[in-house]
């Protein structure tokens, strides 16, 4: 049956046209922006999912920073304690020098006071952004440097908690004191003395370099494992929220093929009830 009042077909064919331009109209969206998910209305379960990852992704990149700089404090707190070490050897060079009986013990002391008055020197000036490793206290108060390395989250909806690295101040203010403990060398015999306090000394000083060397390690892996990390979850909500520029193009070129059928399907329906005309020729 054919109505001048109700033209179906023109009804269908604009219901797919409708369809194809909302189609097309999102097609170049996602092109334009590049993302397939960009809003709670495209798909709201990727989206509050993404949202999240985005969210711990903005923490690591903190934590990365917290890592440099703690990185950056052990290595300062490290090279003291190796100049230390180097300095702690020329010392025990000096009282092995003075083992003998026709030396002057007297220059001998004077040099060994000068390079302890040194080896106080770098324990004061090895800081980092005010904080020094090589003291009792990392600044004053606390015997410990907690460097943020981790954000860890438990289930999708869990709280994230925050991971540290506890690196341990040396206290070489008390265990180096040379001023206090290290044997004067007046004789021989003194130096005896002091060549057994110099080498408790020296394994107090390698310790503890040896120590910060493996936390600036550890700081350096745990670095390496949070950016590559970081990567990951990029890629992972990329994968989930881009857009597929390759398959976009393709759907778009579909969809522009498909809007010139419907218009055209259309302007075929519309001009179906002019055929009626000629019934009343």
């Amino acid at each position: 049956m054919t109505s001048i009042l109700t033209n179906n077909g023109a009804m269908v064919a604009l219901q797919t046209l409708q369809s194809v331009n909302n189609s097309l109209t999102d097609a170049q969206n996602e092109i334009s922006t590049g993302k397939r998910v960009g809003s709670a209305g495209d798909n709201a379960a990727v989206w509050a999912i993404s949202k999240t990852m985005e969210s711990d992704i903005a923490g690591f990149n903190a934590i990365s920073e917290s890592l440099a700089v703690g990185e950056a404090t052990v290595a300062v707190a490290s090279a003291g304690a190796e100049q230390i070490v180097d300095k702690l050897i020329e010392i025990k060079e000096l009282i092995v020098s003075a083992q003998s009986e026709n030396v002057d013990h007297g220059k001998i002391q004077l040099d060994i006071d000068k390079k302890s008055a040194q080896v106080a020197a770098i324990m004061a000036a090895a800081q980092f952004n005010g904080v020094n490793l090589l003291l009792d206290t990392v600044d004053g108060t606390e015997s410990k440097l907690g460097v943020l390395a981790s954000l860890d989250r438990v289930g999708p909806t869990g709280t994230p908690a925050g991971t540290e690295i506890d690196i341990n101040a040396l206290d070489f203010t008390n265990t180096l004191d040379l001023a206090t403990n290290l044997t004067p060398i007046g004789d021989s015999t003194d130096a005896v003395q002091a060549l057994i306090d110099i080498e408790g000394f020296l394994a107090i000083a390698i310790t503890g370099a040896a120590q910060l060397g493996s936390d600036s390690a550890r700081l350096k892996d745990q670095g390496e494992f949070v950016s590559k990390l970081t990567d990951s979850m990029k890629m992972g909500v990329s994968s989930m929220t881009d857009t597929d520029m390759e398959e976009a193009s393709a759907r778009l070129k579909a969809l522009q093929t498909q809007q010139q059928l419907a218009v055209q399907s259309l302007s075929i329906a519309n001009s179906a009830p002019e055929t009626l005309m000629t019934l009343f020729r």
